[in-house]
């Protein structure tokens, strides 16, 4: 597993990807702002509450549930992005 460091800075690069993508949105179709605003906050919220679980891991064991649970959030992100479009 890689360090914690390396860890938050991918969920960082996560989450402003997600977010990128929603003020792209609200760009190119002002009627999903609202839709779209409420998933930065989702994304805002799980980054914090990720980076929380990630200081307090101390195993490989916890980490890789950590690993898996972004995985997860990463594709269900994806798809209410894409559900936005």
């Amino acid at each position: 597993m890689a360090s914690k460091r390396i860890f938050k800075k991918d969920l960082n690069r996560m989450i402003f990807d997600i977010v990128e993508e929603c003020f792209s949105v609200q760009l190119y179709n002002e009627s999903k702002k609202e839709a779209s605003d409420k998933l930065i906050d989702e994304a805002v919220d799980f980054r914090n509450n990720m980076t929380e679980k990630i200081h307090a891991a101390k195993t490989n064991k916890e980490f890789k549930v950590l690993h898996n649970e972004v995985e997860d959030a990463a594709v269900d992100f994806i798809h209410k992005i894409n559900g936005l479009h």
